[in-house]
């Protein structure tokens, strides 16, 4: 049976906003989007919902989280100002913890998720298995990154065949709405002969590959002179490192890493030409300004991956370094700090996503692609952060022909936000309101395939306080390795 969703207003993300639109959903697809009036006329028997003053848009999608790491939300803060220090604290906790307790905490944090009005996450993780479930419990969509690390390189074939066996298990509990892929860590903990083999990998088995790069000035002077705690730490335990004396982009162009079209998470350190091969190679960044800003990493260039045409989502990283899973409050963060760098930053100026009436658009290809160049002196918009939690997710992730749009045809992953609180009104372009006004708390429904998993305050599909009982107990047990 056919149900539509009304509001004040309704953002296809690839068309103008709607005022006083509709979406009328059949089974797990959008059937219909536009005017109220068109929409309940053409579906005169459907079942309808209407959110009054609020805004109704695709779901928001995390293009890059840690759910595992829920456990660890404030955990770290002590030894944020050391990377190395963050990392070792951050891993003796992680080995601390039994299976059970990853698949709580990756609960939680999904719950955490679907309250803010996240549809879908691109995961990384060290248990993919549980992770996985955690998704299915809560009813969410996503790709899991299974990790795989190992920074010497005369064990890089012994790796990699663990890691296709676990993968093979992992597939097995893959669905319609979660698959699996695969995560070499980072170029300081995963060997150059261990990046090709996973590479190959991921190509022969078709499966999607994240990883995280250009993250941070340790990793840059690892990369470019063999110094600092990351060369150190690899000293220590007797693995030779010859820097290669390039960037992470060129040498994970080099190593077979950029074949795979991956998902590149942080990318702070990059320049021009570092963009350039991005783009050139198909593969996306997902942008997570907070957790860059709160560890000290920097600040990535959001307004040159528009201008370059890459394929770019926001993400919140774990939120053992942000420390929410909010994709609205992570727009706001990108757009803000891409504007302080506009005098830096010389002629090259971000996308808008504005698309006129009558404008075409095709699913078949990069949605970046269709959308016409800024003026070249334009600060980054509402309406660019905005694409970039929500269709441009979806194409970092390769999932833009599924969600991120409000289209017929597109499966009805929705997400309806109030725009009805004081600290909005009034509202008068909704891009601008959910941008700079808007948070995750002022969710009123976050809908997977047409089957609504969050809505007026309540998780419908588990129990949120058992959870949150659980996470606490594992919690207490943690803060007594400090």
């Amino acid at each position: 049976m056919t149900s539509i969703y009304s509001a004040g207003w309704v953002l296809p993300i690839i068309a103008p906003a709607i005022e006083d639109g509709a979406v009328a959903i059949d089974g797990s697809k959008i059937v219909a989007t536009g005017p109220r009036v068109q929409v309940v006329s053409r579906f005169p028997g459907a079942r309808i919902s209407d959110f009054g003053q609020a805004a109704i848009l695709p779901g928001l999608v995390n293009a890059h989280s840690h759910l595992e790491l829920t456990v660890m939300r404030g955990f770290l803060e002590s030894v944020e100002h050391d990377f190395a220090a963050w990392l070792r604290k951050l891993t003796t906790a992680r080995m601390a913890m039994t299976a059970e307790d990853l698949l709580v905490s990756a609960t939680r944090g999904a719950i955490e998720a679907a309250r803010a009005g996240v549809t879908c996450l691109g995961d990384s993780c060290s248990a993919a298995t549980h992770a996985i479930k955690a998704l299915q419990q809560v009813g969410m969509r996503g790709i899991v990154y299974h990790e795989s690390f190992g920074p010497d390189p005369n064990l890089a074939e012994e790796n990699v065949a663990k890691l296709r066996e676990q993968i093979a298990e992992i597939r097995g509990h893959e669905s319609r709405l979660v698959r699996a892929g695969i995560s070499p860590h980072a170029p300081y903990t995963v060997s150059a002969p261990q990046l090709e083999l996973i590479s190959r990998l991921s190509i022969d088995e078709k499966l999607p590959l994240m990883m995280h790069a250009a993250e941070s000035r340790a990793e840059k002077s690892f990369m470019l002179d063999g110094l600092g705690r990351f060369a150190e730490g690899l000293k220590a335990r007797g693995i030779e490192w010859q820097a290669p004396g390039i960037s992470t982009i060129e040498y994970l162009a080099r190593h077979g890493i950029l074949e795979t079209k991956p998902l590149l998470a942080h990318c702070i350190n990059v320049d021009d030409s570092d963009l350039e091969l991005i783009k050139q190679s198909g593969a996306g960044i997902a942008h997570c300004p907070k957790s860059n800003a709160k560890l000290g990493h920097g600040r990535a260039p959001f307004q040159k991956f528009l201008a370059h045409g890459i394929n770019v989502g926001l993400g919140s990283d774990s939120v053992a370094s942000n420390n929410t899973c909010d994709i609205l409050e992570e727009a706001r963060f990108a757009t803000l700090i891409a504007r302080l760098d506009r005098n830096d930053a010389g002629s090259v100026r971000g996308i808008s996503p504005r698309v006129s009436k009558g404008s075409a658009y095709s699913f078949e290809g990069k949605a970046r692609e269709a959308l016409p160049h800024a003026r070249a002196n334009a600060p980054v918009f509402a309406k660019d952060a905005l694409f970039a939690a929500t269709l441009g997710g979806a194409c970092a992730l390769g999932l833009e022909n599924q969600i991120g749009a409000l289209a017929e045809g597109m499966q009805a992953d929705i997400t309806a936000v109030s725009l009805n609180g004081a600290h909005q009104q009034p509202v008068r372009d909704p891009a601008d309101a959910l941008v700079f006004s808007t948070s995750g708390q002022d969710v009123l429904l976050t809908m997977v395939a047409g089957k609504e998993i969050y809505r007026d305050g309540h998780v419908s599909t588990l129990d949120e306080g058992e959870f949150r009982n659980r996470l606490e107990t594992i919690r207490i047990r943690l803060d007594s390795l400090r």
